[in-house]
């Protein structure tokens, strides 16, 4: 399910994307592109809850995530569709 986000988040979203498009990428490597570094744990939490991010567990490191985003065009048409 994929649910409209605020424009803040999408602005966070649209930088990751520019950055990593459907490439795998780490909490740390996030940081790397957000400007705001104190928001980053929550913009991820927030995308991941709105359908725009997948997470899965690094397989080197159960505590760590491994993240990926779902492609506007794939957003978009989950959205029409629901």
């Amino acid at each position: 399910m994929t649910n409209p986000v605020p424009k803040w988040i999408m602005l966070s979203y649209s930088s990751l994307w520019n950055h990593f498009q459907d490439r795998e990428f780490d909490h740390e490597s996030s940081a790397k592109i957000i400007d705001n570094k104190q928001m980053v744990s929550i913009i991820l939490s927030k995308l991941r809850k709105a359908g725009w991010l997948e997470v899965k567990l690094d397989p080197e490191d159960s505590r760590k995530r491994i993240y990926k985003l779902k492609s506007p065009t794939k957003i978009i048409e989950e959205m029409q569709n629901e």
